[in-house]
């Protein structure tokens, strides 16, 4: 068991971030000149992360509140984020997607699922079916993780 657990987490821990680095490329390429990669991230954030205040975003991306802050102010400019009144706290501000800005994080998710499913297609329908039955499997180990390190809940993707 030792020695197939051992080959097991050596196999994630080689693919994972090969998988990582083809999605951020695609998604590089599909975000567009006008928009860096942290505020690429930045929505993303906003988007899987209702009710999150700058205090949370600044904690997901490492960056020290003054930092989170004039990156929330270019998307607020770009007319992609918005800062309002939480529903429940009227002394806190959380940060919504506008329109524009849900319509831009969804299509460049869109789009970098569209080439992970172009990458995947050369599997066999049975291949298939063994990674879509292992991502069952590692899914609720590694969302009770999160929520043990992390207050936010965890959501999909899109």
């Amino acid at each position: 068991m030792a020695d197939l657990l051992n080959s097991c987490t050596r196999q994630i821990l080689e693919i994972t971030p090969q998988i990582m680095q083809a999605l951020r490329l695609e998604m590089r390429r599909q975000r567009g000149n006008d928009l860096s990669i942290p505020q690429f991230r930045t929505l993303r954030f906003i988007h899987v992360s209702p009710q999150a205040c700058l205090s949370d975003l600044a904690d997901h991306l490492g960056l020290t509140l003054p930092s989170a802050s004039k990156l929330v102010d270019g998307l607020v400019k770009q007319a992609l984020v918005l800062r309002q009144p939480s529903g429940t706290d009227r002394r806190r501000l959380v940060l919504a997607l506008t329109l524009p800005g849900k319509k831009m994080i969804l299509s460049v998710i869109d789009h970098a699922q569209e080439h992970l499913a172009a990458q995947l297609e050369q599997l066999s329908p049975a291949e298939l079916e063994i990674v879509c039955r292992s991502m069952q499997l590692l899914h609720p180990i590694f969302v009770q993780n999160s929520r043990e390190t992390d207050d936010r809940p965890v959501q999909e993707l899109n």
